[in-house]
């Protein structure tokens, strides 16, 4: 071989070998970012088996009185109540305590949307526990979820397929593992913290960054307004940590998120039933939340303050979450097919 081939041959094995390295270079950080990533995923997934898998509680039901059959939330449309109770050694209330927040979410999986309900804790309701009215926030003190699942069944004639039951101590924890989250504060206003230290929170007017304290404190203020006012807060809260936990800028909190929400929850989901909610939030569109408050007025029976509801606008709110469920909606269907018999039209239509 002549020296000027030899020298080329040289050549191309050294811009082969600066190339291999190259590719190394580019290859090894991905390959290796990839199986960070895929371990991280595995150890939350493990996390998250024992962590919330800890949070289930046997609610002794193996589906509503008022569904025919058992649901499955990968298939089908579910309702999911939320109770939100604050219960601290402070306080000595564990177990009995009243419940601060109620909302139901009913969920539509063709759609991917979310319908929630805030229930004013005041609302004046029958409860089947104790068989007579009474403020609705007293369900759980009576008997726990269970009470209130059946006071929000009889109340709104829709099944409660899940609960999930939270101390307001994960609501901080969570908040501040999300880095606080974006909230538009009404007014300026002092409110106690989560251990009841007196005016320990002091929030200004306005769109700012709260912490979990100060979403707390928001949350449950009501000095300045009223319940029902405070129950729109606890809704867009609701959202904006919804929203800012299925960011992707989250994914590296979800670790503390699990810790939080673990050491505070308890649900009726297994963790295989809670996975199936992920395709909400990951439908490649942004999650549709339509927030809505049960309507009424102030009711002061023998000077005692309660939240009387409108009972049109109790049956509106009914027929909507039995449409996004999509049961059966007997008084629409009467009524529909009145108008037909009077108009002469195919009674056929679905609602």
């Amino acid at each position: 071989m002549s020296n000027h081939k030899y020298t080329q041959t040289r050549i191309v094995k050294r811009r082969k070998r600066k190339l291999r390295k190259r590719v190394y270079f580019i290859l090894i950080p991905v390959i290796i970012a990839f199986l960070t990533v895929l371990g991280y995923g595995a150890f939350l997934y493990a996390k998250a088996d024992s962590v919330l898998s800890n949070s289930y509680e046997d609610d002794g039901r193996e589906k509503s009185p008022l569904r025919d059959a058992e649901v499955d939330p990968s298939i089908d449309n579910v309702s999911v109540l939320i109770i939100g109770v604050d219960e601290n050694e402070h306080r000595d209330n564990a177990g009995n305590s009243r419940s601060d927040a109620i909302m139901l979410a009913t969920f539509n999986k063709d759609e991917k949307s979310v319908n929630l309900v805030s229930i004013p804790r005041d609302s004046y309701v029958y409860i089947p526990e104790v068989g007579y009215e009474d403020k609705i926030t007293h369900a759980h003190a009576f008997g726990g979820p269970k009470a209130t699942i059946e006071t929000v069944e009889n109340l709104l004639d829709i099944p409660v397929d899940y609960y999930v039951r939270l101390n307001f101590h994960a609501f901080v924890d969570v908040v501040d593992a999300l880095n606080g989250i974006t909230v538009d504060v009404p007014y300026e206003f002092k409110e106690s913290n989560s251990m009841d230290k007196r005016d320990a929170i002091h929030l200004y007017p306005g769109e700012q960054v709260v912490d979990g304290e100060e979403a707390l404190a928001l949350a449950r203020t009501r000095k300045l307004d009223n319940d029902i006012q405070r129950g729109k807060r606890q809704m867009e809260i609701v959202k904006a940590v919804t929203s800012k936990a299925t960011s992707v800028n989250s994914i590296l909190n979800y670790d503390d998120i699990l810790v939080a929400v673990g050491d505070n929850m308890t649900t009726n989901m297994t963790f295989s039933e809670m996975k199936t909610f992920i395709s909400y939030g990951t439908s490649g569109t942004n999650l549709d939340i339509q927030s809505y408050t049960l309507e009424g007025y102030d009711y002061k029976p023998a000077g005692i303050y309660y939240w009387q509801l409108d009972e049109v606008a109790l049956t509106e709110t009914k027929s909507m979450l039995k449409n996004h469920l999509d049961i059966p909606n007997p008084l629409v269907e009467n009524v529909t097919s009145d108008q037909n018999i009077t108009t002469g039209e195919d009674s056929s239509t679905s609602y």
